[in-house]
């Protein structure tokens, strides 16, 4: 399900059965034992790339004796490095799989899973000073910007620009 779900961020659901088999080392019709449809395992995948944002955070909150603040700060910090926007493949979930949520891949339960990702995220980034949505948003556009202005000094710009406006805020 890892490499699956590595798979599916850093490039997309489009990927084919055939392609994420020869990935994980299985073979074709060995993927049918396992899922019913190409949309089953999206549903696995999503799930299980939002279980690790899940792990990520309560990490960051357990790193710093459940001081929400400053566990969102670090969070915010991470999100918006250069690592992250050069690591597509271990990703946020949100930033990866909108385009596809946004073209109808996947199935209802899929696109279910996904919206209560960003639900979850968007209200654990919530603030006295700020809604979870505004952080939300500015975080993943900063990081798709950044992601698809790579190589070029707008890029840095992007992320730094978007750390500033959160830590003023937080």
């Amino acid at each position: 399900m890892e490499t699956a779900s590595r798979l599916f961020r850093e490039q997309g659901a489009h990927i084919s059965v055939a392609d994420l088999m020869k990935a994980c080392g299985l073979t074709h019709g060995g993927f049918y034992k396992q899922f019913a449809s190409k949309d089953a395992l999206i549903d696995e995948a999503t799930t299980h790339a939002f279980e690790e944002l899940t792990q990520l955070r309560d990490a960051g909150l357990e790193q710093h004796a459940g001081q929400r603040d400053a566990a969102q700060q670090t969070l915010i910090d991470t999100y918006l490095s250069t690592e992250h926007r050069d690591g597509t493949a271990d990703g946020c979930p949100v930033a990866a799989l909108a385009t596809d949520m946004a073209r109808g891949l996947g199935d209802r339960d899929a696109h279910r899973v996904y919206t209560e990702g960003v639900s979850d995220f968007a209200e654990w980034l919530s603030t006295e000073d700020q809604d979870g949505i505004t952080r939300l948003c500015t975080m993943l556009g900063a990081l798709v910007l950044a992601r698809a202005t790579k190589g070029s000094p707008l890029s840095e710009e992007i992320l730094t620009t978007a750390r500033a406006a959160l830590t003023a805020t937080s």
